[in-house]
């Protein structure tokens, strides 16, 4: 049987990924998951050792989207390199735009913590609500990929809470460690 997939001059398959070879439902999937786990992450590691303050916590919002822009530009750059392949003009900065995911699962996090560096919560304790909704992200994504993969009901929301408690595991590990 033949592949029915044809190659440009550069030996580019038109296969409906987007350059580096990834669906955007990949993209999606692991641009959040890892986002929910670096979010998760950093609010860990800034929480135990720096002071709860107003102040820290707009700092912390700052390096949390510095880190995930940092992030998502290293990613990029991994998968631009990894390819080894031909490039067109513009494929190094599509790998880089196509990060977006992981930056905008970092987001809400942002937005936590900024809220209490702006007084519109309490700064201290704002971590729990915090990893809170980033298990819930990737209870949401664990979920959603075992429904898209026709799992019944029951076996899916099985699947979602390992996910978040494999992402649970994960950032306890990061904190403990860093």
């Amino acid at each position: 049987m033949a592949d029915s997939t044809a190659a440009d001059a550069h030996g580019h398959v038109d296969d409906g990924s987007r350059p580096g070879g990834h669906s955007t439902r990949e993209a999606l999937l692991f641009g959040g998951v890892y986002g929910a786990v670096l979010a998760s992450s950093m609010v860990a590691a800034l929480t135990r050792y720096g002071a709860s303050t107003p102040a820290t916590r707009r700092y912390d919002a700052l390096w949390l989207l510095v880190t995930s822009l940092a992030s998502a530009l290293a990613h990029g750059y991994a998968h631009y390199i990894a390819e080894r392949a031909p490039h067109r003009r513009w494929d190094g900065l599509r790998a880089l735009r196509n990060e977006w995911p992981l930056v905008v699962a970092v987001l809400p996090t942002v937005f936590l913590l900024a809220g209490a560096g702006w007084g519109w919560w309490p700064a201290k304790g704002v971590e729990y609500p915090a990893f809170t909704l980033n298990i819930l992200i990737l209870f949401t994504l664990g979920l959603t990929t075992a429904r898209r993969a026709a799992r019944p009901w029951p076996a899916a929301v099985l699947m979602g809470l390992g996910d978040a408690l494999l992402g649970l595991v994960v950032v306890v590990a990061n904190a403990l460690i860093k």
